[in-house]
């Protein structure tokens, strides 16, 4: 059927998505759910110098080394500053892009641009005290995550790289042209990031457009609605 390639968010890696990737390959799906440096088994690459860019490299050199293409690019939360920037260098490989309740960034933007500026200044100042100035501590999961997931989670959750927050993306104009799909997720509550990201592709005929009925992680407290969707954006054709 299709090929996913979903970019976790801060804090987060490719163990995240342990729920939701038997659930696409039993829909016939392949899915590589590739983890960022410096964070989750890959915690020890970390250092000041890991970027936005970084990351960005990181996918790419999983689309080239696994001779990916037609693939569906999933970005969640942070995850969409990356996704952008692989669709804009690689989109010739891709056949569409999916942001999950993720960061737009358009060219020289960063998500310290696209955050509050009280919510940057609380970022800067958490590194300062408590990530040797360079690491931010992570965010709460949502309140609605199950005991056994935060307990499962928690401890596989790393401190996330500053310059990933403080660099910007650089884009061409190739991003534009991918089909896209922007799943906003309503149940995010108070500090919202991501709602004007989703207001902007609601309005925007280019944009397909999605709600779930969830918080910030669907992919661990909703998995298979999640997947079920989509199922239905890779597969439009297919009614199942």
């Amino acid at each position: 059927m299709a090929t996913f390639m979903i970019i976790h968010g801060a804090w987060s890696a490719g163990w995240a998505w342990k729920k939701l990737r038997p659930l696409l390959r039993e829909r016939g799906h392949e899915v590589f759910t590739p983890t960022c440096t410096g964070l989750g088994e890959r915690a020890h690459q970390s250092g000041p110098e890991v970027s936005l860019d970084t990351h960005i490299e990181d996918m790419l050199a999983v689309l080239e080394y696994e001779d990916l293409h037609e693939v569906v690019l999933l970005g969640h939360s942070y995850g969409g500053m990356v996704a952008t920037g692989v669709a804009d260098r690689a989109a010739a490989r891709l056949s569409q892009l999916v942001y999950l309740d993720a960061f737009v960034p358009a060219d020289g933007q960063s998500v310290f641009d696209l955050i509050p500026p009280k919510a940057r200044e609380r970022n800067r100042a958490q590194a300062r005290d408590e990530g040797d100035g360079w690491l931010l501590p992570p965010n709460p999961l949502p309140p609605d995550t199950d005991v056994a997931d935060v307990e499962w989670a928690l401890p596989r959750r790393r401190m996330q790289p500053m310059r990933a927050f403080s660099s910007p993306v650089r884009l061409g104009a190739s991003v534009g042209a991918l089909p896209r799909s922007y799943i906003y997720c309503t149940r995010s509550g108070p500090g919202d990031v991501f709602r004007p990201f989703a207001e902007r592709a609601r309005a925007d005929a280019a944009w397909c457009y999605f709600e779930l009925d969830a918080s910030h992680n669907p992919h661990i407290t909703m998995p298979a609605t999640l997947a079920d969707l989509l199922h239905r954006i890779a597969s439009p054709s297919d009614n199942t």
